[in-house]
């Protein structure tokens, strides 16, 4: 992994044009949670520019898959 880059869910807010404090990061996903059965990729909740963003990284399976794995977790609520 030499000479990857490392991201954070901070960094990964700021590529998706949002507010990427982490008080806004958490309000964001305070007042978006996700369905159970509802995909993170798939979520109304993202523009097109968005959604295409994160399935693309998601599915190349990218430097940023892990962050938007944590996003993933953290949007869905536990049971």
């Amino acid at each position: 992994m030499l000479g990857e880059p490392s991201y954070s869910i901070n960094d990964l807010f700021a590529q998706l044009g949002l507010a990427s404090s982490d008080a806004a990061i958490d309000t964001f996903i305070e007042n978006n949670p996700l369905a159970k059965d509802e995909e993170l990729t798939e979520s109304k909740i993202w523009d097109e520019k968005q959604r295409m963003f994160l399935q693309e990284e998601w599915k190349k399976d990218a430097v940023w898959v892990e962050i938007i794995d944590e996003l993933n977790v953290r949007m869905h609520p536990t049971a």
